[in-house]
């Protein structure tokens, strides 16, 4: 059974639960000497059956998710990662059993897997607003509509603002809208931003702001491009700016050195020509 079960979640979900729940549990002694063996050895085998012994927790784990609206096979398999990576990092002299450890690397793999499957526009990206995200969802179940009083004892348990609280339940509520609605959506719904956003390309302050700016970095391009000593100028001229553009050994043999100087002074005048341009 050991040796025809996957660490990544294939065919029937069902099967793979199934074989993973009639895994044998380790040990605290079992554990502990696969742990040492895969530290002192670098044992793949002992790192594979701790993993194996493990899979159930991150099944576990995984199925506290299924709120999201994510397949499980996914969840698992993100969670697994996470186990992968605890078994890594794993001590077995600390006096801890893995499956401790494992729980906050399994959790932190779904959650990221979540914020970024979750929604097409991310509803959390700093520290603490990813942990109001997971927090307000289970405070969300528990009290049902927000009154202010709530907002407020929720604010007070996550330590941040009421505002803050107010701002993650909308994103929260909210959901991804198509840009440009498709034959057959729902008449009745919100209209499609196609629908009322302008589009502000053909307008002739949009041209001429465009027409300014190329025409200025043009400028700009050039004037540093003339900055340069004369043989960076012919081989970035002869490399990026001519029709038939010239090869690194062809630009060799006509200066008389090798192709890697020839790729270093290009290198060289393309700082140059950066540095010059964000001035």
């Amino acid at each position: 059974m050991t040796k025809d079960l996957a660490i990544v979640p294939t065919g029937s979900l069902e099967a793979y639960i199934s074989a993973a729940y009639q895994l044998p549990v380790l040990t605290a002694e079992e554990e502990r000497s696969l742990a040492i063996r895969l530290r002192d050895h670098n044992d793949l085998s002992a790192a594979r059956s701790l993993v194996l012994a493990h899979l159930r927790f991150v099944i576990r784990i995984a199925r506290g998710y299924l709120g999201y609206g994510l397949p499980l096979q996914d969840l698992i398999q993100e969670g697994s990662v996470g186990l992968m990576k605890a078994v890594r990092r794993f001590e077995p002299n600390v006096g801890v059993r893995l499956v401790s450890f494992a729980v906050h690397w399994i959790r932190a793999e779904i959650h990221e897997y979540i914020l970024r499957n979750w929604r097409i526009v991310k509803v959390a990206t700093t520290k603490a607003q990813r942990k109001l995200f997971f927090n307000l969802r289970s405070a969300k179940k528990r009290l049902g509509w927000f009154s202010r009083e709530e907002v407020e004892g929720v604010a007070r348990d996550l330590g941040v603002k009421p505002e803050t609280v107010l701002q993650m339940e909308a994103r929260l509520a909210n959901q991804d809208v198509a840009f440009d609605a498709q034959e057959g959506d729902d008449e009745e719904g919100p209209a499609a931003p196609a629908a009322y956003l302008p589009d502000m390309r053909m307008e002739p302050a949009s041209i001429l702001e465009r027409s300014d700016s190329e025409s200025d970095q043009r400028e700009r391009l050039y004037a540093a491009i003339e900055g340069l000593d004369a043989r960076s100028r012919t081989i970035l001229q002869q490399r990026w700016l001519g029709e038939n553009k010239s090869t690194l050994h062809e630009l060799a043999g006509q200066f008389g050195v090798s192709a890697e100087r020839i790729r270093q002074i290009e290198k060289s005048a393309m700082l140059k020509l950066r540095a010059q341009l964000a001035a």
